[in-house]
């Protein structure tokens, strides 16, 4: 006699991932209101309603749930640079526009939304994963735009790739470092104007 096929099991809660994506958004909204460092796990539990324990089965730290939080920002701010430098035809309009896409994406999450710039502040001061990998995006992104210059002729060719991507990253970096970024704010559009040109001027052939 056959035995009748199982029913299908009913749900039984929300996935792993839905309550990941759930402690995640309630500690987005609780850093934006009190801050990361002043902020406890405890506190995120009593605020969502979990228990302490309950949350560290989906993150080991409050700073795992900081990279998380600091990893999206990041990204929304490589994306911005992303369809900025899109726009542009020319090696020398790309840079340009990464370069300012890159500080008014920085400096609008920083007045926007002060304490959780100061999750990526934290991040770059350690620095977390998250700001490691949004660096080595910038890096790469001057990359592409050196190579496309020297393909089309707006720029010089003699000089190592590696030295001039990596004077390029540094002369950019107190400009989109979130924790370097704090500090030059009041000069930071005029700043990077004026840089972007001496760096174009550098890389002239």
């Amino acid at each position: 006699m056959n035995k009748p096929a199982p029913s299908a099991q009913p749900s039984r809660g929300p996935t792993e991932h839905e309550v990941r994506a759930q402690i995640v958004d309630a500690a987005t909204e609780y850093f934006s209101r009190y801050g990361y460092e002043k902020t406890t796990v405890s506190d995120l539990a009593k605020e969502i309603g979990f228990s302490k324990a309950y949350i560290y089965k989906f993150f080991d730290s409050k700073q795992a749930i900081g990279e998380v939080i600091c990893a999206n920002r990041l990204a929304s701010i490589i994306e911005a640079v992303n369809g900025a430098v899109g726009e542009a035809h020319s090696a020398t309009e790309k840079f340009r526009r990464m370069f300012k896409a890159l500080v008014a994406s920085g400096s609008q999450l920083f007045f926007q939304d002060r304490k959780l710039y100061d999750i990526a502040a934290v991040a770059a001061g350690s620095p977390w994963p998250s700001v490691n990998g949004y660096e080595q995006r910038i890096r790469q992104l001057v990359s592409e735009i050196v190579l496309l210059g020297r393909e089309t002729g707006e720029f010089e060719r003699k000089t190592p790739l590696d030295e001039t991507v990596n004077a390029i990253f540094l002369v950019m970096k107190p400009y989109f470092n979130p924790l370097l970024l704090q500090h030059n704010l009041d000069s930071a559009e005029e700043a990077t104007m004026q840089l972007a040109g001496l760096v174009l001027r550098s890389l002239a052939p």
